[in-house]
């Protein structure tokens, strides 16, 4: 069997440890021919491809990003694009696809699997708001280097007397601000499940500040709003899914703070570093654990199905089920780091 693999939307730690694992057990134990296609879904709707091997993918384990590239391109968007990733397959003599991704990715993923497309999808996102899976792997990567720049803003932030606002990435769901965010010690952790009173947020740091502390660390993920409407939203060009590139609301917030209580503020985003560098010790074991049952998936014929970690157990749900909906913050997660606020 031939079998193709690709890596979609944006890139995180863990990827390549993936690509690795699915080409090591498809070679050496199934005697299957690896072919990764560039650049995620477009390199299937363009017919851009590589020979995987074993030789070829040595050394990717504790190497960030994707040796595949990525892209956000959605073959449903261009015309003829589902039609032309078949060909492509056609072309290759690919059987089946081992596409790594998120919500989106995997959302063609179960659209072609409905077209007849043999596919089996693996789980990809720093946000960890993937439905069906407890975590995704480049979590807690993304958590360690938010929590690691929080530890250190910490100290700037109490020689100067200073608010720190800290933005980090979460489009809908809040999991990398409210981990790093109780990991770090944060003050106030904003989320995009909860929208935010900004006179509240000022009314807690000026307490602090009459209870004796000097300075305040607010903790923001890019996809949170206020409440009331006053602050201004983000807005700009919508990709292939939809999706407005976010970033800077922790500038806004800053410059509230700042002028509605006389504090000085400064705003530092994260951002992009936290898709970046080797990944922690356990995205590693994850994606190689994932890696693993996706090619296992593959040999078994059993298509349409996303891996995923339940507990400390990897199993097998339906793509159906994987993108169903998004995975918010629990409450009661986010109350345990709320005693801490203030």
């Amino acid at each position: 069997m031939r079998i193709g693999m690709l890596t979609g939307g944006g890139d995180c730690p863990g990827l390549n440890a993936v690509i690795r694992a699915v080409v090591r057990k498809g070679e050496t134990y199934y005697d299957y021919q690896l072919v990764g296609y560039r650049h995620g879904w477009r390199g299937l709707v363009d017919g851009e491809s590589v020979a995987l091997t074993v030789a070829s993918t040595r050394g990717l384990l504790p190497r960030g990003g994707t040796i595949l590239g990525t892209s956000r391109t959605n073959p449903y968007k261009t015309p003829d694009g589902a039609a032309r990733v078949i060909a492509t397959m056609e072309r290759d003599r690919v059987d089946a696809v081992v596409a790594i991704g998120g919500e989106d990715t995997l959302g063609v993923a179960h659209k072609l699997s409905g077209d007849g497309v043999s596919v089996v999808g693996v789980p990809k996102t720093i946000d960890n708001d993937l439905s069906a899976t407890d975590f995704t792997f480049g979590f807690h990567t993304a958590v360690q280097i938010a929590t690691d720049a929080i530890d250190r803003l910490h100290t700037t932030a109490e020689s100067h007397d200073r608010v720190m606002v800290v933005e980090v990435m979460g489009r809908h769901a809040g999991w990398i601000a409210t981990y790093s965010g109780l990991a770090g010690g944060a003050d106030i952790i904003l989320v995009p499940e909860t929208p935010f009173d900004i006179d509240e947020i000022c009314s807690r740091i000026r307490r602090r500040h009459e209870r004796g502390a000097n300075f305040s660390i607010v903790v923001v993920a890019e996809g949170a709003t206020p409440v009331e409407g006053t602050m201004e939203l983000q807005t700009g060009a919508l990709d292939d899914f939809g999706h407005v590139r976010l970033g800077g609301i922790g500038n806004h917030l800053a410059a509230e703070i700042e002028e509605r209580t006389g504090f000085e503020a400064r705003m530092t985003q994260l951002g992009h570093l936290l898709r970046g560098g080797t990944p922690s010790a356990y995205d590693r074991v994850i994606a190689t654990r994932f890696g693993i049952e996706a090619i296992d998936a593959v040999h078994d014929g059993d298509f349409g199905v996303m891996v995923a970690l339940r507990g400390t157990d990897v199993v097998r749900v339906p793509l159906a089920d994987g993108v169903a909906e998004l995975k918010t913050v629990d409450r009661r997660l986010f109350d345990t780091a709320a005693v801490f606020f203030g």
